[in-house]
């Protein structure tokens, strides 16, 4: 049984939800000490929970320690025999890293998988939002060579929730490496600004956006195109998203609405994150590189560029070492990644 310090570097929720994803994808039984314990509440809280009994009911896993509060689990996988899996999100949780723990085994079975996600939000604090993973998560994946897609029936917002989505994979015929350590040339930026009906009478989605494309055209030469976009959701809520396109890649930079935020300062916040990754020359943005590793870990070779090395990259890459038998040396802000027995399909 592997071990893991669950206080390792970042320390957070992330390292269950990836040691239990790695563990239900390689079969490896693996024990998690001292949960979260670099959080001020520290043990399993109720997104953490959720997505381990979803990960242990995917892969039909015996669990110990598996409860509200808890500071130890062990995670024991079986083999993946589900076609179809429904998550129930009680809280206002992310929806986007529940599917991240569980979109990482199921991409590599050699069935066709269906996960129907209802409940969580759409748009979360500290968490990727669900455009984020459409428009530049799994265009990295796709890439790589994997067959996916995702349904998004509703959003959902802090604090009621309500999200609907469902996630399809296929099987994948033969993953692909990823170099990507020499920048390109920036084409264009695109983004989409959204916020809830209830607040179009005040224009919220039209002013984040604005805002956004005035930093924006003040700082780059390429065209920038921004769309609107109301929904109906369970509680009030808006967010941003905008994409730097380069021939190979594509850089992201968000912000999400507040109950006292002027949205003129969503969009600012969106539009100066955005300028810092594309300033930095790099090929990942920070918030993808630690997201990627698992996949990258399993590929012949790769190498992407990054604006710095994040806690959670140190995190990720210290819990993929532990499952996989690769090496990924860190050389200023470029991550080289080799396998001798990469899992080609």
């Amino acid at each position: 049984m592997i071990t893991i310090q669950g206080d390792t570097h970042e320390g957070g929720g992330s390292v269950i939800r990836v040691a239990c994803a790695l563990s239900a994808l390689t079969k490896k039984p693996v024990k998690i000490n001292k949960i979260r314990e670099n959080r001020e509440k520290k043990g399993l809280m109720e997104q953490h929970y959720q997505s381990i009994k979803s990960l242990a009911k995917l892969c039909n896993a015996e669990t110990k320690g598996v409860e509200l509060g808890s500071r130890e689990l062990e995670f024991i996988p079986n083999e993946i025999t589900k076609k179809q899996l429904k998550v129930e999100i009680r809280t206002a949780g992310s929806a986007c890293l529940a599917l991240q723990s569980l979109m990482l085994p199921c991409l590599f079975l050699k069935h066709n998988m269906q996960i129907r996600i209802k409940g969580g939000a759409t748009f979360n604090e500290k968490a990727p939002n669900i455009f984020y993973f459409t428009d530049v998560l799994f265009f990295y994946l796709r890439n790589l060579g994997f067959n996916l897609d995702m349904d998004l029936i509703k959003h959902g917002f802090f604090p009621k929730g309500g999200a609907d989505l469902i996630f399809r994979s296929k099987p994948l015929t033969k993953l692909n490496n990823l170099y990507l350590d020499i920048p390109g040339e920036l084409n264009k930026i695109t983004g989409i600004s959204l916020a809830t009906s209830d607040l179009k009478k005040a224009k919220v989605a039209e002013r984040q956006a604005l805002s956004a494309e005035k930093i924006l055209g003040n700082n780059f030469d390429c065209p920038v195109n921004i769309g609107i976009r109301y929904v109906d959701s369970l509680s009030p809520g808006s967010g941003i998203l905008l994409k730097a396109h380069y021939p190979d890649y594509i850089l992201a930079g968000d912000a999400l609405g507040a109950k006292g935020k002027y949205s003129e300062k969503v969009g600012e916040e969106a539009a100066t994150n955005l300028l810092k990754q594309v300033l930095s020359a790099a090929t990942v943005d920070e918030y993808l590189a630690d997201q990627l590793i698992p996949y990258l870990a399993l590929t012949e070779e790769s190498i992407i560029k990054v604006p710095k090395i994040t806690d959670h990259l140190k995190t990720n890459i210290h819990i993929v070492e532990k499952f996989i038998d690769c090496k990924i040396k860190i050389k200023g802000k470029i991550i080289e990644i080799k396998n001798d027995t990469p899992r080609n399909s």
